[in-house]
């Protein structure tokens, strides 16, 4: 019998410039050429077969003309290597872009310095240069973190970076909307904005997830989605109030938010309801990702569970239970008023 040719597996990490893969009779095999296609193309180098080994990078190390040993010089190339690495690739797209970003804001504070001595006081005075954008340093932090402990078991760093740090002290992060809000929203926004809100005030989800929504997403009455942040499956039913809405929409392929001839980005979503909610006194410091929040207490008020909701929302059980527990103290406050007033007048 004809031996059968083993099938070429497609990388699954982002190739560094200059390296290009080739896939011949069957086999995968990858080579680094500096200027390849060009005048000044460079020596084409043979590289191990696994980009997820060890010695692939250190041989890709040495074409690219760097001292492949274990100690990485700087704060800079030990960032480089952690987002050619495998342990980077499996993180989500979004996570990659935020992890970059964090990344971008540590190299242009040490990108030449070197890895080695670098200590969480370092850490810390960046943070510090941050403090009017607490959000964005609680994040560069968190990156730092993960780049910390993944080059420590790599010898490229000789301690923790960011051992002792502390974040800010979160301000509350995003609100849920008040009942007010939402019907100044309702009677207020146009457009795709219009459509935007209720997409997400009736189903709970990130704004990333929502301006993917479109026909395809309905599954017995509800929408079942892939998100993108967690990967989690989650199927969110189609409420009466949504669907009444969903059918004023022209039918149309393809997601529900569109912007020109392309769908809506998040960013877009956020930059065109900022505009529309400054007009709108009653709208004021609210955000879209509020409307998550929102979610979670109306379905607790509707009587379900815990992990019902999560199930509907995908969020996490911690953060569920947060939003609930300040909606049902807010609710036994306002039955301890009715009582002490029905005793009053009992009294009377």
């Amino acid at each position: 019998m004809p031996r059968k040719r083993a099938k070429a597996t497609r990388a699954v990490i982002d190739l560094p410039k200059g390296v290009h893969r080739v896939i011949s009779r069957g086999r995968e095999y990858f080579y680094f050429q500096a200027g390849r296609g060009t005048a000044f193309a460079g020596q084409r180098v043979a590289l191990p077969s696994d980009p997820h080994s060890p010695d692939f990078w250190a041989a890709l190390r040495r074409a690219q003309g760097v001292d492949a040993g274990e100690t990485v010089v700087t704060f800079g190339a030990v960032a480089e290597l952690y987002e050619q690495s495998p342990q980077f690739a499996v993180l989500t797209k979004g996570s990659r872009a935020q992890y970059r970003r964090g990344l971008k804001i540590a190299r242009a504070a040490w990108g030449l310095l070197p890895a080695e001595g670098l200590r969480p006081v370092h850490v810390r005075a960046l943070l510090d240069g941050m403090a009017d954008r607490t959000g964005t340093a609680n994040t560069v932090l968190g990156v730092l973190r993960a780049l910390s402990s993944w080059g420590r078991e790599r010898d490229h760093f000789p301690h923790s970076l960011t051992e002792g740090v502390k974040p800010y002290a979160k301000s509350g992060g995003h609100r849920p909307w008040t009942d007010c809000q939402l019907a100044a929203a309702e009677k207020h926004l146009t457009g795709m904005v219009r459509r935007g809100f209720f997409l997400l005030r009736y189903t709970g989800q990130r704004g990333s997830d929502v301006v993917r929504l479109g026909e395809t997403f309905i599954d017995d009455g509800g929408f079942r989605l892939a998100q993108q942040k967690t990967g989690r499956d989650v199927w969110c039913p189609i409420d009466d109030a949504l669907a009444a809405e969903m059918s004023t929409w022209p039918r149309e392929p393809g997601p529900y938010l569109r912007h020109g001839r392309g769908p809506y980005t998040r960013k877009i979503l956020d930059k065109h309801f900022a505009e529309q909610r400054d007009k709108v006194p009653e709208l004021a410091g609210v955000t879209l990702h509020g409307l998550r929040g929102t979610r979670v207490i109306e379905l607790r008020r509707l009587g379900l569970t815990t992990t019902q909701i999560q199930d509907q929302v995908g969020m996490s059980l911690a953060m569920i239970e947060r939003y609930c527990r300040f909606a049902d103290r807010k609710a036994s406050g306002q039955a301890s008023v009715v009582s002490l007033r029905e005793r009053r007048a009992t009294k009377k």
